[in-house]
């Protein structure tokens, strides 16, 4: 999922001391933290806490997953949000002239994450701190996810890619 500390405070509403103090295993928190806790992380408390873990397949069904939509970004989430998960992966597309952010944003995944995206249909760049590079439909590439980067379509046609992140992965 690759939220900061503080990013998981916001959407939570549990302050990052409090959130820190339960990483590291100092205090527990009470049933009404951990939902919120939950909340922050988009599970349910069951999931949060493991007890729904009687299933070792977890299937997403295209109907149900979760979407999202920002100018002319839109992006799905085929992974379902489970805990210890290390790895997402998502279906974009970019309408002509959109982009997935810009070169200001901050990164937004967490340090030693990796990214890799295919390209299924049409062409992409991707700007890794300022740098582009050039994509068409079929390549992949793999990147540093922890540095600043944005996808953009300076293209006449939508594309569509598979973004997959793993976290964590690379050391520093």
């Amino acid at each position: 999922m690759g939220f900061s500390l503080r990013g998981l405070a916001e959407r939570s509403g549990v302050s990052a001391p409090m959130l820190s103090q339960v990483e590291r295993g100092e205090t527990s928190p009470t049933l009404v933290v951990a939902e919120k806790i939950a909340a922050g992380l988009e599970l349910t408390l069951s999931q949060l806490l493991r007890l729904d873990e009687g299933e070792h397949v977890a299937i997403s069904r295209a109907g149900k997953r979760r979407r999202y939509e920002r100018g002319g970004h839109r992006f799905e989430e085929l992974t379902p949000p489970l805990p210890g998960q290390r790895a997402d992966v998502s279906v974009h597309t970019l309408k002509p002239g959109a982009t997935t952010g810009g070169p200001g944003d901050p990164p937004m995944h967490e340090p030693g994450s990796r990214e890799t995206a295919v390209i299924l249909e049409g062409g992409l760049v991707l700007f890794v701190e300022g740098t582009r590079h050039e994509l068409e439909e079929g390549d992949s590439i793999t990147f540093d996810a922890d540095l600043p980067h944005h996808f953009e379509n300076d293209g006449r046609d939508p594309t569509r890619f598979i973004a997959v992140i793993a976290a964590g992965l690379r050391r520093s």
